[in-house]
């Protein structure tokens, strides 16, 4: 896979209390302190919560998956991701259910599905800066099956540098908040396919990749990932597993 770090500048507007606050966010009042000055206002935070993930096999039982931090909203494209980036489903075929209420998934599995409790239960909280947090081991994740990545993807300069522009104009909650990431995908000439934010890098990614699994638009051919923040392994990890051929950072 190939990665390219790219630094662009990102602003983003304060809340004006103009309305109910977004998804994925909620007011807070804030003190804005300048010189002798202090101003108090109402301001629009990005939410933080955790999401409880139950395993449920037929005529074997439940088991905790874990919980796993992030900004509420496509709580359903998150949960496929993870699942799939955790080699636990290979399609949306191997979920027979999935039932959210508030904080808590649980997920119907099929028999067909990879759920090991050895491998993919966790034994700590998925926090929103570490997709792989409480893993005894990653020594499973290094030889998941990749699908082969295509050869045929060119994109010049330019593609990139709109790109970014584009990605940053549809950050909504980031405009609002300035405290998510998002993750997006494009075609090779630089249009924008589909875009998710969360407080996590990871989640974000889970959540765009979540969204091609529901829609069986796997294997990822012909088109680049794009991350607001570092290539960290997870989402490296993440992006080769759903085809990405290249991943700018």
């Amino acid at each position: 896979i190939s990665t390219i770090a790219v630094h662009c500048h990102r602003a983003y507007q304060p809340c004006t209390m103009s309305g109910l606050p977004m998804e994925g966010s909620e007011h807070r009042d804030c003190a804005k302190i300048s010189g002798f000055e202090t101003i108090r206002r109402p301001d629009s935070v990005t939410v933080e919560k955790g999401l409880e993930i139950s395993i449920s096999i037929p005529e074997t039982g439940d088991y905790p998956l874990g919980i796993t931090m992030r900004s509420p909203g496509n709580d359903i494209e998150l949960v496929h991701g993870f699942l799939y980036s955790e080699g636990v489903i290979s399609s949306k075929d191997d979920v027979i259910d999935l039932l959210i209420d508030g904080d808590l998934a649980v997920v119907h599995l099929a028999e067909t599905s990879s759920f090991n409790t050895d491998f993919h239960s966790r034994r700590t909280t998925v926090n929103s800066s570490c997709g792989i947090c409480g893993r005894s081991t990653i020594d499973d994740m290094l030889h998941m099956h990749t699908p082969p990545l295509s050869e045929n993807v060119n994109i010049d300069l330019e593609i990139i540098s709109k790109s970014l522009e584009l990605m940053s104009s549809q950050q909504v909650l980031f405009s609002s908040t300035g405290g998510s990431h998002a993750c997006a995908s494009f075609s090779s000439t630089g249009e924008l396919i589909k875009i998710f934010e969360d407080v996590g890098r990871h989640n974000a990614m889970d959540k765009l990749v979540g969204s091609y699994l529901i829609e069986g638009g796997f294997p990822i051919c012909d088109e680049f990932v794009i991350v607001s923040g570092r290539a960290s392994f997870e989402l490296v990890h993440k992006a080769l597993l759903a085809g990405f051929p290249i991943m700018i950072a």
